[in-house]
This record gives C-alpha cells, sequence and structure tokens, in this order.
C-alpha cells in the first residue's frame, strides 16, 4: 500500500496524557508506538484486530497490543492502542489507549508499584490484591 494516511484524534489531549503514562510506566510500549507503530500505520499498514469493519464506507476500527508486562496485564488488562481508519479520506483516528482508568490516573498522579506493577491510588488493596493471588498461584 502506498497510501499515506495522516493520524488525527478523537480527544488530543486525552490521548496524549495516556501516551505520556506509558512513556513514565512502560518505556517499551512507548518505543513500539512511537518508533514501529505509527510509522507503519501512516503507511498504510494497519497492524492489530480488525473490531469492526464497514465496508459501504470504508470505515475499520483496530485495536493493537501493545508489549505489556505479564503481570500488569493480569492486573489491569493489556496495554492496547484503539484506532479507526477512514480509508476514503485517508485519515487515521487515534481513539485512546487502553486501560484508561490506570494510565489517566498515572498521568495525573505518581503512582506507586508493587512488586513491580503499578497500584491505582483509589483502589490500591483491590490491586495489591490480584498480585499477591497471582504471585501465590505463580509458586
Amino acid at each position: 500500500m502506498d497510501k499515506n494516511y495522516a493520524l488525527e484524534y478523537l480527544n488530543e489531549n486525552e490521548f496524549r496524557k495516556t501516551e505520556r503514562a506509558i512513556k513514565k510506566y512502560n518505556m517499551l510500549a512507548y518505543k513500539k508506538l512511537l518508533f514501529d507503530y505509527y510509522p507503519a500505520l501512516k503507511d498504510g499498514d494497519f497492524k492489530g484486530a480488525v473490531v469492526s469493519k464497514n465496508e459501504k464506507e470504508k470505515i475499520t476500527q483496530y485495536e493493537l497490543k501493545l508489549p505489556t508486562d505479564l503481570s500488569f496485564s493480569k492486573v489491569h488488562g493489556d496495554i492496547t492502542l484503539h484506532y479507526t481508519v477512514y480509508e476514503k479520506q485517508g485519515i487515521i483516528i487515534l481513539d485512546k489507549l487502553s486501560p484508561e482508568d490506570i494510565l489517566k490516573e498515572g498521568s495525573h498522579k505518581e503512582l506507586t508499584t508493587y512488586k513491580g506493577v503499578m497500584v491505582s491510588k483509589s483502589h490500591a488493596e483491590k490491586d495489591m490484591f490480584k498480585i499477591n493471588l497471582l504471585n501465590m498461584l505463580e509458586k
């Protein structure tokens, strides 16, 4: 595919906040996003799983899982880029990065880690319980 796509945002301010949280707490995912995935998307190489497709309007939604630490993944879920491709217009809308709650919280305040996993300040006990449970199951 030799078409160049423009990257735009559903809500740039919110997207950038979660992006900065990824940079702060998961440098590998951030580097992959910046140096591998964004350039590939601009070149028309759409990565990830197709979530929905509108053949008539040529609109496709994708979810792309970023490299995520296994413990983080089990506690908070995979770090995922959600984006929509508008082929007729040559535009890619970056919708959001999830899990939004922990990433938004990480962009607002310094999060602590417990046994190497980010812990939410709003439900720290729940997160630490999950981490302890996972550690017990691994033994």
